[in-house]
């Protein structure tokens, strides 16, 4: 069962790049980089948890009524086998997520405010707590975005050794959520005596009274990705918002379409769950403008370092000695545990190799330039007008309910985002010319979360 499609688009804004819109291996530390400054000179000189920075997108994303600002970090430590790596992929050094959002109710009225939540390692409890504050100091904007880990770095860094198999890892994801909202409505309303707390599962096993009065939304929005089978079955499920990987709008369409009827086979309504893709957005004066804007980009966030650094994390060995402007490896992955992997997942990395080799001998492609190609991010690219028609031609034909945005590049790109294609997007009715509501439930459209308890 598919949802009618609808003329109105949701718009968020994610720093760094979410799984959807990112190069396939990698953790969008370009956008982060160009996030706090446009050149790796004066990034180099500034601190990469500046709050001026993250105030300033913050801002600017809530005078263009965006539904929502995502922050996603990776979970664990860089592995001491390899030193200096976070470091020179720019990766290491930046606020932690939640403590984050926290000080960005301070500056904001509206605008909802999404972590990362790394499934693998949290604990119900702390989530639950946290989240309900931040749920409370937002009066109701709060959201999570519940991934999982494949790095055994961060295994480590965690004191559990390995990767999470993917199966068990997504058992203790639903596990997770299912334990923070029985924390949630564990809460008494005003005229009832304290309602003790206890779940005995396979993962967890707490008890007692939760210390964190229910959340002003009943449950922070819940966000997770929806790029494959088993991750949009997961979040058909349960999620508020499933993010998807932009491609054609036939693909999209599929993907929306599936999503739709997944959550129908969960007893869930076409309007209980949002469907967004994450997408790059490239603005120029003319098409051609555009184009050539997004390849300079591209290669300016592809130095040579970074290309044999991004080709290691599929090869999973050392490849220093190789020239970024020479021929891909020859020789076959063999993966490293004390290497993250990015999302060339458990596996895959010999196919994943082996369909770069076939690019870069089919196109006469260097290292860099293969990581280029195929790193590219699924993005609008042309004139204001032209990314307006195509956000809103996407919507009212059935490939999403909106778009998590990666600007190109943050925060300057969504400024020029905000003020060129949003009026645009105002002007055809597609968007909202001011918040109606005060949580982003209300932004998204999506129901209050019964009390269950």
């Amino acid at each position: 069962m598919s949802a009618r499609p609808r003329s109105r688009v949701h718009l968020a804004v994610c720093l760094p790049a979410p799984a959807t819109a990112a190069p396939p291996v990698g953790t969008g530390a370009e956008s982060g980089a160009r996030f706090r400054s446009r050149s790796r000179s004066e990034a180099s000189s500034r601190s990469p948890v500046d709050f001026a920075a993250y105030e300033r997108l913050a801002r600017t994303a809530e005078a263009g009524h965006l539904d929502f600002l995502l922050l996603t970090e990776p979970a664990g430590l860089w592995p001491r086998e390899h030193p200096g790596r976070g470091r020179d992929l720019d990766v290491v050094g930046r606020p932690e997520p939640l403590t984050a959002l926290a000080a960005l109710t301070g500056v904001t009225e509206r605008l909802g405010l999404a972590a990362t939540v790394d499934a693998s390692f949290t604990e119900p409890y702390e989530l639950a707590r946290e989240l309900a504050t931040l749920d409370h100091l937002s009066a109701g904007r709060a959201a999570w975005h519940l991934t999982g880990t494949g790095d055994a770095c961060d295994g480590g860094n965690f004191r559990r050794g390995g990767c999470p198999d993917p199966a068990e890892r997504d058992r203790r994801a639903a596990e997770l959520q299912r334990v923070a909202a029985e924390l949630w409505d564990s809460w008494p309303s005003p005229d009832e005596p304290a309602r003790p707390f206890a779940h005995r599962g396979r993962h967890f096993d707490i008890a007692g009274e939760f210390t964190v009065p229910r959340p002003p939304q009943g449950h922070p929005v819940l966000i997770q990705d929806g790029n494959t089978p088993r991750e949009r079955e997961s979040a058909a499920a349960r999620a508020d918002v499933v993010v998807t990987r932009h491609g054609t709008l036939e693909e999209a369409r599929a993907r929306y379409a599936d999503v739709k009827r997944r959550s129908a086979r969960h007893g869930r309504g076409p309007d209980d769950v949002r469907v967004m893709s994450g997408v790059g957005v490239v603005l120029g004066e003319t098409v051609a403008e555009a184009r050539e804007r997004a390849a300079a980009l591209r290669r300016r966030e592809v130095s040579p370092l970074h290309a044999i650094l991004t080709l290691e994390r599929i090869w999973g060995t050392d490849l220093s000695s190789y020239d970024p402007e020479g021929p891909l490896p020859d020789i076959d992955p063999v993966p490293d545990p004390a290497l993250p992997r990015g999302r060339a997942g458990r596996g895959d990395t010999v196919a994943l190799a082996e369909k770069w080799r076939a690019l870069s001998r089919e196109k006469g492609l260097s290292i860099r330039e293969t990581v280029i190609e195929a790193g590219r991010t699924p993005s609008f690219v042309g004139t204001p007008a032209a990314v307006a028609e195509e956000l809103v031609r996407f919507v009212r034909n059935g490939a999403a309910d909106g778009f998590v945005l990666v600007p190109d590049p943050a925060p300057g790109g969504l400024d020029e985002f905000v003020d060129r294609v949003v009026p645009l997007l105002q002007e055809r009715g597609a968007f909202r010319t001011r918040y109606r509501g005060t949580t982003l439930r209300a932004h998204l459209g999506l129901p209050e979360p019964a009390q269950t308890r």
